[in-house]
């Protein structure tokens, strides 16, 4: 079919990342510019830690070797053993730059095709070794360090060799891509074709396909399709029992989804080796509007509204007070929220104005001076500011760890009739666990990260105070606070980061026993010898 293409051309080359810490290597920031964060928060440390060397750190002994067939996949270089060590949560930060790689990897594999990663698994079983798949290592809960277990080595097994678009059927809007595509080498490939996946978490540059897929993240885009989820057409996952692929089609009653299992897995099932995914044409029609309100309570009710018209903006961020301080976007205790359209067909004017209009109605104040419906989109720098910020944002946190600076983040969703005291007891209860852990007061924040018809997805930040050396064990106070509050006011866990270790006494609570013995039992079914990610979602020998 003239339609229907397939391809053998490669994806960009991924790009540098930092061993350490967030992202590119290059962005991070200098040590004046930490200081300078730091003098912003009372009681912060007075120094810069130094960021180690890859030579100077004690890695643990390599305790296994692969067989000959594999060793050209396998490395225990210093540098991969160091960069696959932890994700990029606070913790995972805080360590590194002491010097605390206790946990690193024996092993890290470089599969360039499906095959290689049979051949590893089936290795993997036969020895005894964990293996821990690795699509960038940006998980911020944990989800590829070993923590647990008696395993004989540990193999980190990195899919990032694996990025190709293989094929697309340009008819459907689908494509067959490798689980190892990083966002922009995926999307890259896609461009020419005028398609696009539009999945653009923060992560974006610095994760994979399969690592969306296996952790069931969100992306950029607030109402709708806001989940990996809602894009996939088909799986393909090598598991130690044997292949699964599942059926790409449109839609299906066919009993439980076989794709289900295995999205949010998070490694510890399968390991996701390609998927088909469902695309849409580019968007050519844009257009955003920033409203400011005097009152966040007011401010919410605006946003349910929204969520609960029907018209469905790309973009629809909430900002407290505080985050709106922080993201420099507004002042004077105002709340703001950024708001935007887009279509590949239609021009979005139109409905841009009715989304200020409902936001005007909930007492808003478009910014730029007020706007009837119907009138041209309201148009303003806030927009922007806040995305320079969002994208900014994991350096920062990166600067203040260099400061022992506590930052915590937690996402969570709940309903709406929930979401008052659910925001009022964060903030105390929250509060409460950081004076405790650290004798200061913290700076609280929160804004939408998506919202939906019966609720909203608040996105927490908490900054403190650390006492250096003593970072970790604050932090992990205050995530455990966080954990309990969101489950006692019966909100998720977690909205889009994912379980892995950090989330697991909230995960625990959160999922029904009788579904718990379910996913047991495909655990034990699929992966009998108990080497895929040990520890994430069950215990390590569970």
């Amino acid at each position: 079919m003239a339609d229907r293409t397939s391809l053998s051309h490669g994806a960009d080359a991924a790009p540098a990342r930092s061993w350490w810490g967030w992202g590119d290597p290059g962005q991070a920031l200098p040590d004046a510019e930490c200081a300078e964060l730091a003098a912003l928060v009372p009681g912060a440390a007075g120094t810069v830690l130094p960021v180690p060397s890859i030579a100077s750190l004690e890695l643990p002994p390599v305790r296994v070797s692969a067989p000959r067939t594999l060793a050209h996949l396998v490395s225990g270089d210093p540098a991969d053993r160091a960069g696959h060590t932890y994700g990029k949560a606070f913790r995972d930060v805080v360590r590194a730059l002491h010097g605390d790689l206790a946990a690193a990897p024996d092993l890290v594999a470089f599969p360039r095709e499906e095959r290689d990663v049979v051949d590893l698994l089936d290795w993997a079983a036969a020895s005894d070794v964990a293996v821990i798949p690795y699509g960038a290592g940006s998980s911020v809960v944990g989800g590829v360090e070993y923590r647990a277990g008696t395993h004989s080595g540990v193999l980190s097994m990195d899919l990032s060799g694996m990025g190709r678009v293989l094929e697309i059927d340009r008819v459907s809007r689908s494509a067959r891509i490798q689980a190892g595509a990083l966002g922009p080498g995926l999307e890259a490939q896609l461009r020419p074709h005028g398609l696009t996946l539009r999945h653009f978490p923060q992560s974006f540059a610095f994760s994979t396909l399969g690592g969306w897929l296996a952790t069931r993240a969100g992306g950029h885009y607030a109402t709708l399709h806001t989940h990996i989820d809602d894009l996939t057409a088909a799986l393909r996952v090598v598991t130690p029992a044997g292949v699964s692929e599942s059926l790409r089609l449109p839609g299906s009653g066919a009993g439980p989804s076989p794709d289900r299992l295995f999205l949010g897995s998070e490694g510890t099932l399968g390991v996701i080796t390609e998927a088909w995914m469902r695309l849409q044409d580019r968007p050519v029609h844009k257009a955003s509007a920033s409203v400011v309100f005097d009152r966040f309570p007011t401010a919410v009710d605006a946003v349910r509204a929204i969520a609960q018209s029907g018209l469905h903006p790309a973009n629809c961020r909430l900002l407290d007070p505080g985050e709106a301080a922080l993201s420099g976007v507004a002042g004077g205790g105002r709340s703001v929220l950024v708001l935007g359209v887009e279509s590949a067909h239609h021009p979005v004017d139109g409905r841009l104005a009715e989304l200020v209009a409902l936001a005007r109605d909930h007492g808003g104040s478009p910014v730029g001076g007020p706007t009837a419906a119907g009138d041209s989109a309201v148009g303003d720098s806030a927009a922007e500011d806040w995305r320079s910020a969002f994208l900014r944002m994991p350096y920062i946190r990166d600067g203040l760890a260099r400061m022992s600076v506590i930052s915590e983040t937690f996402e969570t969703a709940c309903t709406w009739d929930r979401f008052p005291e659910l925001y009022e007891a964060v903030h105390r209860d929250v509060g409460a666990a950081v004076r405790a852990a650290t004798g200061a007061e913290a700076l609280i924040n929160c804004r939408f990260t998506h919202v939906y018809p019966d609720g909203p997805a608040p996105y927490f930040t908490v900054i403190a105070p650390g006492r250096r050396g003593s970072e970790v064990a604050m932090w992990d106070a205050i995530k455990a606070a966080a954990m309990r509050t969101l489950g006692e006011h019966r909100a998720t866990v977690t909205h889009h980061h994912a379980v892995g270790r950090d989330h697991r006494p909230g995960y625990d609570r959160q999922r029904p026993e009788p579904f718990a013995l379910a996913l047991r039992a495909a655990k034990h079914a699929l992966d009998p010898a108990g080497i895929l990610n040990p520890g994430v979602l069950f215990d390590a020998a569970g």
